[in-house]
């Protein structure tokens, strides 16, 4: 059993939502008795140093969740740029940008020797990442810090590579799940299952604990996660709705009213298959378009749409991430939300 699940006070974990929050919201869910999460691929160094010194000066000793994306940063050619400038010229002359307007970093970056070096300073409980995970040499470096592992798994197979290369718990990430996909050795969505059918398989072929993470909306959900094996629930939609959420009031109104007809899984805002609520640049561009750039280089272009989008009041060009069981989140402070998941208990 995972020390870490095993101190909690309720079987939960927030997940880790760049820019969707900053160290209230994980802070807050610490204090409520279950696991918050700090999204690391938002910040550099010197802003994730500080976040960090945050959670240690605030966080009272409560264990948390340091979260890191593992993708391995992929190169693309003359042809491919120019092909995903095509999907995104219309869209461009329409908000009057250029080239010129992409910023250089796509952003979202690796863990790497940086990030390592201030997990080794502030030696976070866990340390959880997304697309596999680091370098051996790097990992090895993480468990000798004293974090466990953590880490996300689509399939049976991704579950059992992650067993086999040093994670100490599982998370079982459903097909409902919003945000982006955890997937690294398959990516065909044809081979993805919903969390109720992924859930207990992963149980059986594992012998780590395994969380679950997927549409995990109400309390419902969570005593079902639990009777199906799971050590632990993940939530993150639900947590948008916290008030000490960074969450825009257009996408917590898109997230309350949504059905899960009402979601799909993208490429179109970074390259990674994610899931959010469908808008206009889904419906037209998309989802799943070909030219896109791999991730996370599509994410630079996008940005730049979705910025000055913003900036005029629109958000057709905003990635509302949100899972296929949005519409059953209820609003509150993230003590609220936690009492609410954790009713049935």
């Amino acid at each position: 059993m995972s020390a870490i699940l095993a101190s909690l006070r309720h079987p939960l974990i927030q997940a880790p939502m760049a820019f969707a929050h900053d160290t209230e919201l994980p802070l807050a869910v610490c204090r409520a008795g279950a696991l918050g999460s700090l999204a690391a691929s938002m910040y550099g160094p010197p802003a994730l140093e500080q976040a960090l010194q945050t959670m240690r000066d605030e966080g009272g000793g409560l264990p948390y969740n340091l979260n890191f994306f593992a993708h391995r940063t992929p190169e693309a050619d003359e042809a491919q740029r120019a092909a995903w400038l095509a999907v995104l010229r219309p869209y461009f002359d329409e908000l009057g940008l250029s080239e010129g307007d992409i910023p250089a970093n796509g952003g979202r970056q690796p863990f790497d020797a940086d990030a390592l070096a201030l997990l080794e300073r502030f030696r976070p409980p866990v340390a959880s990442f997304h697309f596999g995970l680091p370098a051996s040499d790097l990992l090895s470096r993480v468990k000798a810090a004293g974090c466990e592992v953590w880490a996300s798994a689509t399939t049976v197979e991704e579950a059992l590579w992650l067993e086999a290369n040093g994670a100490d718990v599982v998370i079982a990430q459903g097909w409902e799940a919003g945000g982006h996909r955890g997937w690294f050795l398959n990516r065909d969505p044809a081979c993805q299952s919903g969390l109720f059918a992924l859930l207990p398989a992963v149980c059986r072929a594992v012998n780590l604990p395994v969380v679950a993470a997927g549409g995990i909306a109400d309390a419902d959900a969570v005593r079902a996660a639990l009777d199906l094996g799971a050590a632990a629930v993940q939530a993150g939609t639900a947590f948008l709705l916290a008030d000490e959420a960074l969450t825009k009031p257009a996408h917590r109104a898109a997230i309350q009213s949504a059905r899960p007809e009402d979601t799909a899984v993208t490429n179109l805002f970074s390259g990674g298959a994610a899931r959010g609520i469908v808008n206009r640049f889904m419906r037209e561009a998309g989802p799943m378009n070909e030219s896109a750039l791999p991730f996370p280089l599509a994410g630079a272009a996008a940005g730049a749409l979705k910025a000055e989008a913003e900036r005029r009041g629109c958000f057709d060009f905003s990635p509302f991430w949100a899972g296929q069981g949005a519409g059953r989140c209820v609003p509150g402070s993230a003590a609220d939300i936690v009492a609410r998941l954790c009713a049935r208990l």
